[in-house]
């Protein structure tokens, strides 16, 4: 069989948001709304789930307030922190999504699997704590499906939200 290489190039839109309260102020709003579920008895969870009610149960169970729930956590600022000595930088990455989101936009496109579950990425700076996320819509856009936009608009949307409320 032969080989076919396919590129696509895709301009992000990044978000940001800029909080003047402290960094841990910034992260505690963030896990007040986000689902953050045990991943390992998720999984398992979601392997016994029958049927598409029972995934639903599952996942409103796991998301938060904001729907969304944390799949992944990884503090980049403990490594860079490793070689400073000191209490800075503060960077975390979080990786935050709802499985019936991403159910929803891979039907559509495929390649949506690439983008879903997205990351939040809260960032201390001198001048605030900066909370930035990469649009949804704007990975998809090229792909053309205004179905799938829809649902990234809406997932946009539900993070702006969550970003907005979590700064103040």
């Amino acid at each position: 069989m032969d080989t076919i290489t396919v590129s696509t190039r895709i301009d992000v839109e990044r978000q940001v948001v800029i909080s003047s309260h402290p960094f841990e102020h910034v992260v505690a709003r963030l896990d007040a709304t986000i689902g953050r579920p045990d991943m390992r008895a998720f999984a398992r969870h979601l392997a016994a789930a029958k049927t598409a009610a029972d995934l639903a149960r599952l996942v409103h169970d796991a998301t938060g307030a904001s729907g969304l729930m944390e799949m992944a956590r990884f503090d980049s600022g403990q490594v860079l922190r490793k070689s400073t000595g000191t209490g800075s930088p503060k960077i975390l990455r979080l990786v935050v999504g709802n499985p019936l989101i991403m159910k929803a936009l891979v039907e559509l496109v495929r390649d949506a699997a690439s983008y879903a579950p997205v990351t939040i990425l809260v960032d201390q700076r001198p001048d605030g704590v900066y909370l930035s996320y990469d649009t949804m819509a704007s990975f998809l856009a090229p792909y053309g499906n205004p179905d799938a936009m829809k649902v990234a608009e809406a997932l946009d949307a539900k993070v702006a939200a969550l970003l907005a409320a979590a700064a103040v």
